[in-house]
């Protein structure tokens, strides 16, 4: 249960950020923010999980956040190019 109340605060955060570094305006609701945290989160740990040997959840490390925000980054990019976002 913690889990999951964990990231959808963390989601949250890393989303706030994709949306304030994304170069223009985002128009979204708190819901796709913390969906577009958590994807990015997803996809930034499926990407380095493939890349080193190490699993998924290896723990919270600055570059696994900054990894996050591009990720959501991505995802935005990704959500207006198919008029999602």
């Amino acid at each position: 249960m913690f889990n999951i109340i964990g990231a959808i605060i963390s989601g949250f955060f890393v989303g706030v950020l994709a949306r304030w570094f994304y170069p223009g305006d985002v128009e979204t609701n708190w819901v796709i923010t913390i969906l577009l945290g958590v994807g990015g989160s997803l996809l930034a740990g499926l990407i380095t999980a493939s890349r080193s040997q190490g699993g998924i959840g290896q723990g919270v490390s600055r570059a696994g956040c900054l990894a996050s925000v591009l990720g959501g980054m991505a995802l935005i990019f990704i959500g207006r190019r198919l008029g999602w976002v």
